[in-house]
């Protein structure tokens, strides 16, 4: 059985971000991050990993049955994160002015808007 940690873990890609998959099966698409689970150590990213669900039609929500595909998370650690100039990138941190922003490792531009 495994046990699930309850304590949150120090994420660096946060929604909106465009990121690269770097492993698994869709290895080389970018997308841009639907949702981050800190908790699961996984990431939403669109278009990326997509699965067919088998959907049960309900009129009340008008919603059609059949084969929907939707999009499946995938771990933290498939992904990097891609700095404008450079590509994907690991991400430093520093403080400029008043407040913390991600800097690209490789160029050391900032990647926050």
């Amino acid at each position: 059985m495994r046990t699930v940690s309850t304590e949150h873990k120090r994420v660096d890609i946060r929604r909106n971000d465009t990121v690269k998959v770097m492993t698994g099966r869709d290895t080389g698409k970018e997308g841009r991050v639907l949702r981050v689970s800190p908790n699961e150590g996984k990431v939403l990213v669109e278009h990326v990993m997509m699965v067919k669900k088998h959907v049960r039609p309900n009129p009340q929500r008008n919603i059609k049955g059949g084969i929907a595909e939707q999009e499946r998370a995938i771990p933290l650690s498939n992904v990097a994160l891609v700095c404008a100039t450079c590509g994907p990138v690991r991400i430093g941190h520093e403080v400029r002015g008043d407040r913390k922003v991600r800097v690209c490792k490789k160029c050391g531009t900032t990647l926050d808007k």
